[in-house]
């Protein structure tokens, strides 16, 4: 034992572990290690639109702007109907409602249809070609709901309107009502894009 104990005396310098005052280790800093993602950020993908969604946009463009004419001209018409067969029924008026109007209430009701129609079809037309761009999709969208709850409104209207020529002034008054309805959420659809959209 005293062989090894004097070996380890020779091996360590003056200044041995035991000599030695007590160091605390310094720190260093702090390291902050950022970890990469390994998945590289998507660009946005490029939609593009064809030739024909800009046509079909100035179409249905166009056509919104007829619509509020139609519907005030259409308003006045069915009015001076009702009023009519209010009078008939009443005994106010001792002549049949004025078949003269009744054509040109129908006529514009024709008016009013073809316009929906046509804007129908170039709007969904549309909505489906813009389907794959972010930008704008919920307008688009609330747009498209409201205008083919309109439809289906004019629709009724329409059915309503041709059941109601040769019955009470109830029905005609029915008919208005659902005719106002239509007319009112169209107004919404597309007053939503004239004040809300950015193309």
């Amino acid at each position: 034992m005293l062989p090894l104990l004097l070996a380890l005396a020779v091996a360590l310098p003056d200044d041995s572990v035991a000599a030695r005052p007590l160091v605390r280790p310094q720190p260093i800093g702090v390291v902050a290690v950022v970890v990469a993602d390994t998945e590289p950020p998507r660009r946005p993908r490029a939609v593009e639109y064809s030739e024909g969604y800009g046509r079909r946009l100035t179409i249905h463009r166009w056509g919104s702007y007829a619509m509020i004419p139609l519907f005030v001209a259409q308003y006045v018409l069915g009015d001076r109907l009702l009023q009519q067969k209010e009078d008939v029924f009443g005994g106010r008026r001792f002549q049949p409602v004025s078949a003269s109007l009744r054509r040109t209430h129908a006529a514009v009701a024709g008016g009013v249809g073809l316009l929906f129609l046509g804007n129908t079809v170039t709007g969904v037309w549309n909505l489906v070609e813009a389907r794959h761009d972010p930008e704008g999709r919920a307008l688009r969208t609330a747009h498209g709901l409201t205008m083919l709850a309109a439809d289906a409104g004019f629709v009724a209207t329409g059915v309503m309107g041709s059941r109601a020529v040769d019955t009470s002034p109830s029905d005609a008054r029915a008919h208005r009502n659902v005719a106002l309805a239509s007319m009112g959420v169209a107004a919404v659809g597309a007053g939503m894009m004239w004040v809300f959209n950015r193309e």
